[in-house]
């Protein structure tokens, strides 16, 4: 009785062991391929790309703990991931699970030991988290009282400079004017959740914003409605320099562009107008002021917008990384930084989050290539 139990045990772990064996070798040829494949992303001169880390299902935001772990929001399995470097070799060689089982927990953010995890419809908070890797805790729940449509309804977040977590609710439609003044909307509160309040409106879904590094203005991005046509509306990057100010939709789009249901009768005058129109339909989400010291000078303090790319144009566009830089009378210009990962009309690839590292390097997530690129400059040859 006991040889059985004895070699059927050896059985089971041997059956283990060539599944785990497997799954290395599978991740392992599945990077060879996308190393492969980043070879034709073009940069500026100096720049490089490589892979911090493979295999992440659906890798969205971005966001750093105190001590350099890298969290990874996702849209797939409901899982939000960490990742560390344990070896300063720039690549990712521990890869732990947070969470499973979420409703599309996108969005990511760090604060006091904490990792905040947003859901469609609630915000979770893990507790003293990078302790905790191996073993994470059960997430506290600090806010359950967002809309839980689905459409638009998965969130970036950030902690904004004044200690206020960043909330956009996207509208539940490509075009509509909800009653619901959440809506199209970027909500902020209190870390514990209270004080729930509207900061900006007239947004159709941003899934990305950042702080100006020295006025500390909230830039974000806003994804343009569908079905107007290939070339509009555009995308846009918008800045809200004080709480209340409306950004036009559903009655006007762009600089100015009426709604052709919506608009009837509204001037877009009577709106915020974007700081720069972005490419139509190339779904800019991500965005970071670049605040490091590695990259040459003329990009501190610019914007890196990481562009998903289009679903329904034609040809594609987006599937990029596009930098909006300000010359010294505060004029923006809008220029592609990385391009690569369209393939003719085929993208391999969708980038969709940048966050800084403390190297000055940038880390890019990408949700189809299930992946974390590292961008890194130096003009040695």
């Amino acid at each position: 009785m006991h040889t059985k139990i004895y070699c059927s045990a050896m059985s089971v772990l041997r059956t283990t062991n060539i599944v785990f064996l497997l799954a290395i070798s599978s991740i392992l040829l599945y990077a060879d391929k996308l190393s492969d494949k980043l070879n034709t992303i073009k940069l500026p001169p100096g720049f490089h790309i490589d892979i911090y880390a493979s295999g992440i299902n659906g890798a969205r935001s971005l966001a750093i703990g105190q001590r350099g772990t890298i969290f990874v929001g996702s849209r797939t399995e409901g899982k939000v991931y960490a990742i560390q470097d344990n070896n300063s070799d720039f690549r990712a060689d521990r890869y732990s699970t947070i969470a499973s089982g979420l409703n599309s927990p996108n969005g990511v953010a760090f604060r006091n030991g904490a990792l905040y995890v947003a859901e469609i419809g609630r915000i979770l908070r893990f507790d003293a988290i990078e302790s905790r890797l191996n073993n994470p805790p059960a997430p506290v729940v600090v806010n359950d009282t967002f809309p839980k449509e689905t459409h638009h309804g998965w969130k970036f977040i950030r902690f904004g400079p004044d200690g206020y977590l960043y909330i956009p609710v996207g509208v539940p439609c490509n075009i509509c004017d909800p009653k619901d003044m959440r809506y199209g909307s970027i909500m902020r509160m209190k870390p514990d959740g209270k004080g729930l309040e509207i900061f900006a409106k007239g947004i159709r879904n941003s899934v990305g914003f950042d702080w100006h590094p020295v006025n500390h203005n909230l830039f974000f991005t806003d994804n343009g409605r569908d079905w107007m046509g290939n070339n509009k509306p555009p995308d846009e990057l918008n800045m809200a320099s004080k709480m209340g100010m409306h950004f036009g939709f559903p009655y006007c789009h762009g600089n100015n562009i009426v709604d052709p249901k919506f608009g009837q009768g509204k001037k877009c005058n009577d709106f915020t107008r974007p700081v720069k129109e972005l490419g139509p339909h190339v779904a800019a989400l991500g965005m970071r002021f670049y605040t490091g010291n590695q990259f040459p000078k003329k990009y501190k303090n610019q914007i890196f917008i990481a562009e998903h790319g289009s679903w329904n144009r034609v040809p594609p566009l987006g599937y990029r990384i596009t930098i909006v830089s300000f010359d010294k009378n505060n004029s923006p210009s809008y220029s592609v930084f990385a391009q690569g990962w369209l393939d003719g009309i085929l993208g391999w690839g969708r980038p969709v989050d940048i966050l800084n590292m403390p190297d000055g390097s940038i880390l890019v997530s990408d949700d189809k290539a299930d992946a974390v690129y590292r961008i890194w400059y130096s003009n040695k040859k």
